[in-house]
């Protein structure tokens, strides 16, 4: 899963980024509104955090860009105001959640998952597909109920497949999802993950086709 941070306090940023990144999202940060709603127009993410006392250009303002630009992404709202007009004028803008400061960063990361999750259209926060299950809220995984220990990468390609479980995900939608902005990736760097995947889960269970990306299946799940 990847998410946009728009935070122009440094060190809180720093704290979020690092919290997100020890729960395997992978994180693109910007500090000012310009550029938050430049990338949250143009690149792929599952998830936004916005504050909204932002420089250049409000996070008001942003929200209303990527709303206007069609765009879906589930938002999660920072702010030090704790009026409810604030509250009310950033749902109405398009928000999704709310957090006022100061704040738990450990419940952030659980009001980010819960969103992810339902954008998916998942209502349960366990999810399963055939000896795998994925508790969305916690973040972890099973298979034939025992943990299931992975990378960051490995984590956020496979849970990107189980939240469209039984669906064809394109590879470039997988790419966009799994790497941070300015990370150096190698074109076979997907296949990589896939087959590390493979042999921990079974080598049916992600199917490939061809020319247009994976699926994770409950068909057919058995090791190797």
């Amino acid at each position: 899963m990847r998410v946009l941070l728009v935070e122009d306090d440094a060190a809180l940023a720093a704290e979020i980024a690092a919290a997100l990144r020890a729960e395997n999202f992978a994180v693109d940060h910007t500090a000012d509104g310009e550029d938050g709603a430049h990338l949250g127009e143009t690149e792929a993410y599952d998830a936004a955090v916005l504050d909204l006392g932002l420089p250049k250009l409000d996070g008001i303002s942003v929200l209303r860009h990527w709303r206007a630009a069609g765009r879906p992404l589930p938002v999660l709202i920072l702010t030090a105001r704790d009026g409810w007009s604030d509250k009310v004028q950033g749902f109405k803008a398009g928000a999704d959640d709310y957090l006022v400061k100061p704040f738990r960063i450990e419940e952030l990361v659980m009001r980010l998952r819960a969103l992810v999750r339902r954008s998916r259209g998942h209502a349960d926060s366990r999810i399963a597909c055939g000896a795998l299950v994925f508790d969305a809220q916690l973040g972890t995984f099973e298979r034939d109920g025992l943990p299931l220990k992975l990378t960051a990468l490995e984590w956020r390609v496979l849970s990107c497949l189980m939240l469209r479980k039984e669906v064809i995900v394109p590879r470039l939608d997988l790419m966009e999802r799994v790497y941070e902005g300015d990370a150096e990736v190698d074109s076979n760097s997907i296949e990589v993950i896939i087959a590390r995947l493979r042999r921990k889960i079974g080598h049916s269970a992600i199917e490939t086709s061809r020319g247009l990306g994976y699926r994770l299946t409950a068909g057919a799940d058995g090791a190797g």
